[in-house]
């Protein structure tokens, strides 16, 4: 590959390190770009896994001298906040549990990045996610080797052009062998912690960023059980999300769970384990990294991140949306999350949950 460049997204953590360092090994011209997507005034203080860390920014410049390749600092502030930040919050306000990472990627890492990657005259770009792509008659979407690490649920929603110019070079490698590698080559990020936590997020507290963000006022409202009957209060629906057990403030028999959020009214509806397990539910948004089904058909189905593949038959009812039948219940089935389809190990696409029906 000498003479093709390619842009890799380095967030100063590990995996985008030895990205990096394998494609440069392979004999592309590698370029670094570590993304400023949240402003240092709103993030509140600096934390060393936030987005907004001088860390990172100043670990991503470190690897990148190491590896003797050039590295620059973008600001997507707009396009993140755009994109990602007021999608966020959106959904949260309508009821729905969102999914930022996914929109990051399409919108942000594989949209506008790309476009600065192109603008560079760059033939591809990389980052460090836990998946394969695979270019035998077209392009798809593979499972990542180490399966406790593998991110392609969450790159699901892009297109086949998009695919086409992205190179993800830990794919094929368990997280062990990344961490060994960079030491081996003398990356001093190899034993840097994982982020676990959404990036724009202080303490991962949701519900408080979602308040000051938006400017919101805490709005007593009233928990029922699924008859209609008054079990107690709380103060605002965005602080919850279906399958929630804490923060409910309710005695009871048996542990409660949130099975239903109705934004409009104000009002949490709480049951039981087994009332937080459904079946069947309609996805809208389709992409299809495979040929749109044109009949009822079979696909494993996971329905957010942490998901175990569940097996579920898919029907098209039009207007690129779907309804979704497992032939076993799951727990916390949640408007707003990702249901992506899988073939195997490959992605055939996937979709936003929109409705459930029981």
């Amino acid at each position: 590959m000498k003479n093709k460049r390619v842009l890799v997204a380095m967030s100063g953590g590990v995996d985008s390190s030895v990205a990096a360092a394998i494609l440069k090994e392979e004999g592309y011209e590698v370029v670094g770009a570590t993304m400023k997507i949240w402003p240092k005034e709103l993030c509140g203080r600096e934390k060393e896994k936030a987005c907004c860390s001088l860390k990172d920014v100043e670990d991503a410049r470190k690897v990148c001298k190491n590896l003797g390749i050039r590295h620059y600092v973008l600001n997507l502030e707009s396009d993140f906040r755009k994109n990602v930040i007021d999608y966020f919050t959106k959904e949260y306000l309508a009821g729905r549990t969102p999914n930022p990472c996914i929109v990051c990627n399409e919108k942000v890492k594989f949209g506008t990045l790309l476009k600065k990657a192109q603008a560079l005259d760059c033939d591809f770009i990389a980052t460090g996610h836990y998946a394969r792509i695979e270019r035998n008659r077209g392009y798809r979407l593979r499972e990542a080797v180490d399966k406790t690490k593998d991110q392609s649920y969450v790159l699901f929603s892009l297109s086949q052009k998009q695919i086409k110019k992205i190179l993800l070079p830990v794919g094929s490698l368990t997280k062990d062998s990344v961490r060994a590698k960079a030491k081996q080559i003398g990356l001093h990020v190899s034993e840097k912690p994982d982020s676990q936590e959404i990036c724009f997020v202080p303490d991962n507290d949701y519900s408080e960023f979602i308040k000051k963000y938006c400017r919101l006022e805490s709005k007593k409202g009233e928990v029922l059980d699924s008859s209609g009957t008054l079990l107690g209060y709380h103060q605002g629906f965005w602080n919850f999300t279906i399958g929630q057990r804490r923060g409910l403030g309710i005695a009871a028999r048996n542990p409660l769970y949130v099975i239903e959020i109705r934004a409009k009214d104000n009002v949490i509806v709480a049951g039981e384990a087994n009332d937080a397990k459904k079946k069947r539910f309609l996805v809208k948004g389709m992409n299809w990294l495979i040929e749109a089904i044109k009949k009822e058909t079979e696909f494993e189905v996971k329905i957010r991140y942490n998901h175990k593949k569940s097996q579920a038959s898919i029907k098209d009812i039009g207007g690129n949306k779907l309804e979704v039948d497992f032939k076993e219940p799951q727990n916390a089935i949640t408007p707003g999350q990702a249901a992506v389809f899988y073939d195997g190990e490959y992605v055939a696409g996937g979709g936003w949950i929109d409705q459930i029906l029981g």
